[in-house]
């Protein structure tokens, strides 16, 4: 069935959730498989032991490149209304945002991504942990917190259009987009040989990136069929989380999109992924300690990630594949405050317990 007759049969609006139920279950399946997790690469690449997890971020990052611009040099795809490119942008707080982002996922142990493929096979840390990170970021949107977001967001602005667009601003063209994909890919592969990497983390690291494309892929193309408005983007999880919370906490008849089908997607294709290696698991917090950094990291993600324009998947992946000059400076930004992190916060202990790991389990993603 083509997405002309899946429009015909089900609707305009049926048919963008349950796109986004199926990406989410794709993603929520091959991140489970693979650990993808952007923290757990950050710390690799900061205390420079392993190349395995930052090579299975490296094949998502160049698979959600390669396949997002192949698709726009191919015709299909258009981003230039998706939000991250077409709208008033804020370099402030891609910057301070992703420095906030950063610092919480260190805290939290996962970035908001990972917390919900953990929450889906068990762990009630991150499940507590993504609670508290919807509501802080729903607080940024609207509630408490959004005058401070919006003055952070104010402070250095953009505007929207070839202003936002890195391959526009560099005067070198959609063709630069597949190469640097190609580029990102041949480090990927060099990680995953000097690690040792499996072909199968590999496989499910460039299937979680694929998943991102595809997104903007069918968002795309339901929303050229389509009466109704609805934008094109693909992969975040800061706005979907507080728009699925608000969802449950609100009168029943709320209009529903693609964000409302990705999130129960991704619990899906994660316990299923769980099920099937026979990894799920009950977990709990060991400590008050514990449970008080989860929840300082969850803070500083849903703020952190509002204030970005977006998560370690939304800005870091979904934006910088369609080269938003805001989504590469949150990314770059998640890297320096989440290494900062590391360094101030772990290690003292890490050099303590003589390892690379915390001593306490509970602080395990």
């Amino acid at each position: 069935m083509d997405i002309d007759s899946l429009i015909e049969s089900l609707g305009e609006r049926t048919s963008i959730v349950l796109a986004g139920l199926l990406v989410g279950a794709l993603f929520g399946a091959f991140a489970q498989r693979s650990r993808f997790c952007l923290r757990s690469a950050v710390v690799e690449f900061w205390n420079r032991q392993g190349r395995g997890r930052q090579a299975v971020w490296l094949f998502a990052f160049a698979a959600a490149m390669l396949a997002t611009q192949g698709f726009v040099a191919a015709g299909w795809l258009d981003v230039s209304q998706a939000r991250q490119l077409a709208s008033t942008g804020s370099l402030s707080g891609a910057l301070v945002g992703g420095l906030l982002f950063g610092i919480g996922m260190i805290l939290a142990r996962g970035c908001a991504s990972r917390m919900l493929v953990l929450a889906a096979n068990g762990n009630l840390r991150a499940l507590l942990t993504g609670l508290i990170f919807a509501v802080t970021a729903q607080a940024s949107l609207n509630g408490l917190l959004s005058p401070l977001r919006t003055w952070l967001s104010g402070l250095w602005t953009i505007d929207g259009g070839s202003g936002r667009d890195l391959l526009a601003l560099s005067h070198l063209g959609q063709p630069a987009g597949v190469l640097f994909g190609l580029l990102w890919l041949a480090v990927a592969v060099h990680y995953a040989q000097r690690s040792r990497l499996s072909r199968r983390d590999g496989i499910n690291g460039a299937g979680a990136g694929l998943c991102i494309a595809l997104a903007w892929l069918l968002t795309y193309q339901i929303g050229t069929r389509s009466f109704d408005v609805v934008p094109v983007q693909s992969l975040s999880f800061t706005g979907p989380s507080a728009d699925v919370l608000m969802l449950v906490l609100s009168a029943p008849g709320q209009p529903w999109d693609f964000d409302i089908g990705l999130v129960p997607g991704v619990v899906l294709g994660s316990f299923a992924a769980a099920l099937w290696g026979r990894e799920l698991k009950l977990e709990g917090f060991r400590d008050g300690y514990s449970m008080r950094r989860y929840i300082a990291g969850a803070v500083c993600m849903g703020f952190g990630g509002m204030l970005a324009g977006g998560c370690a998947v939304g800005a870091g992946v979904s934006g910088a594949a369609i080269f938003a000059l805001t989504a590469w400076l949150a990314l770059i930004g998640m890297w320096l405050g989440a290494g900062l992190a590391d360094r101030v916060v772990d290690g003292p202990e890490k050099k303590t317990a003589g390892t690379s790991a915390p001593a306490d389990p509970s602080l395990q993603p």
